[in-house]
């Protein structure tokens, strides 16, 4: 472990080359920064990431514009309701000249999989895709094959139409380290966009800036970032609260939470608040970065009941009262 001068110096350095990353997405992304800052946060923390929003929000683009500027290899599936599990991970494949069995790889084996739409894929093409993003690794026929590193899967689904969708089983969902909503522009950016994009022809050169050595770089930075003892015990208190809310003075959530959130919420809290101390900056942790993220990291861990439903309420207000009443 570096010690902490070493540590800064070397914290500075990557953020110079996350600025100019940046500067380079700007050249096709417009606004969007909040989504860029959790793609990356589940990059230089091995984590995947759900992004939900509405047609047109320009999640495919960013996401296919991250992976130039980041020199890793892409690959779009676009999952539908006859999407195959040979269609994703690969098949055998008879050679009669050799007469033997041959792998034929699927477009899994890459760095950064976009899975768009992925709530309209049955069950099985889900069960593959979740082995993949929990072992890392694939199997085909019966031998397992490891996946490239680094391996990232970020998946899109639309809020709005449910029909012929799957919804993700909680199993699948809780191996997501966020799930990001994604919200219009506003004005201003909404006028940015009309003047870069409302072109019959556009074309932006977009430049590398970080290689994979440089993504393994950081993550062993991220690895380095410091958090304290009460920072751990505010992380335990906030997914305790989802537990048992009564005991920290929200009876009334008890009747709307039905199970709180899992272990992993516990890890993904701590490694995305060290993501983002490392994004502004910083060898530490402060209770504000773990407040910056908890709610993409608790939103779709929380299982609400009926009555919360009725009662039209959200795990986002759930998560705020939880972040309003536990002390740091």
């Amino acid at each position: 472990m570096p010690q902490n001068q070493d540590l800064d110096i070397a914290i500075q350095s990557k953020n110079h080359k996350i600025s100019t990353l940046k500067k380079e997405l700007e050249k096709v992304v417009v606004g969007q920064e909040r989504m860029i800052n959790r793609l990356l946060m589940g990059l230089f923390t091995n984590g995947h990431i759900l992004l939900e929003g509405v047609p047109g929000l320009a999640k495919t683009l960013t996401v296919s514009s991250l992976s130039k500027v980041l020199e890793l290899k892409f690959k779009r599936i676009q999952f539908t309701p006859d999407l195959l599990p040979a269609d994703l991970i690969g098949t055998l494949i008879y050679n009669p000249q050799q007469s033997r069995f041959e792998v034929k790889k699927g477009p899994i084996f890459t760095n950064i999989v976009l899975a768009d739409e992925i709530n309209r894929s049955p069950a099985k093409v889900q069960s593959a895709l979740l082995e993949a993003m929990q072992e890392k690794q694939v199997t085909i026929g019966e031998t397992t094959y490891p996946l490239d590193m680094p391996f990232l899967v970020l998946a899109t689904q639309n809020p709005i139409d449910q029909e012929g969708t799957y919804p993700l089983p909680e199993a699948q969902v809780d191996r997501f380290m966020m799930k990001v909503n994604i919200t219009y522009p506003d004005k201003e950016e909404e006028k940015k966009i009309m003047r870069k994009m409302a072109k019959t022809k556009f074309k932006e050169e977009i430049k590398p800036v970080l290689q994979s050595k440089d993504i393994m770089e950081i993550r062993d930075l991220v690895d380095c970032i410091q958090v304290s003892e009460k920072i751990e015990d505010y992380i335990i208190d906030i997914v305790m609260a989802t537990r048992e809310p009564e005991h920290y003075g929200l009876p009334k959530l008890s009747e709307f939470i039905e199970y709180g959130v899992s272990p992993r919420a516990s890890l993904a809290l701590n490694l995305g608040a060290k993501a983002q101390a490392f994004l502004n900056g910083r060898g530490y942790v402060l209770p504000e970065d773990v407040k910056n993220i908890a709610t993409d990291v608790l939103n779709h861990r929380l299982i609400l009941t009926y009555e919360a439903e009725a009662e039209e309420v959200t795990s986002s207000k759930c998560i705020k009262e939880i972040l309003d009443s536990v002390k740091i």
